[in-house]
């Protein structure tokens, strides 16, 4: 079976940025998918959708490095632990329904330690 979703517009690679150090997190303003990878592990971590990208994805740190009111805090918790090998990457879009699309795309490949 073809991997749509690799075959989709995503940005580059980017280190995850360290608040500590005043780093900046690139993402859409608007409807977009985010993943992360550990690049020590090779391994997919996690991944996400939001209405408002930027904001969805300053909650993956724990307080108070993070924002929101994010409830996994496993997730948080393994991003923090592992903040200098993670990467994430970025797809904008215009339509919600392509988003979930997405979305729904990464949730069947079941290939994430965190796969919700």
């Amino acid at each position: 079976m073809e991997n749509i979703v690799e075959k989709c517009n995503w940005s580059e690679w980017k280190p995850f940025p360290d608040p500590r150090k005043g780093e900046y997190l690139h993402a859409p303003y608007g409807f977009g998918v985010y993943q992360l990878r550990n690049i020590k592990t090779k391994e997919f971590v996690l991944f996400g959708k939001s209405n408002n990208l930027a904001f969805k994805m300053s909650c993956l740190l724990p307080k108070p490095l993070g924002q929101g009111t994010r409830k996994n805090e496993d997730k948080r918790t393994y991003v923090l632990k592992n903040l200098s090998y993670i990467e994430y990457r970025t797809l904008a879009f215009f339509k919600k329904e392509h988003m979930h699309e997405c979305e729904h795309f990464l949730k069947e490949e079941n290939n994430h330690i965190f796969n919700t």
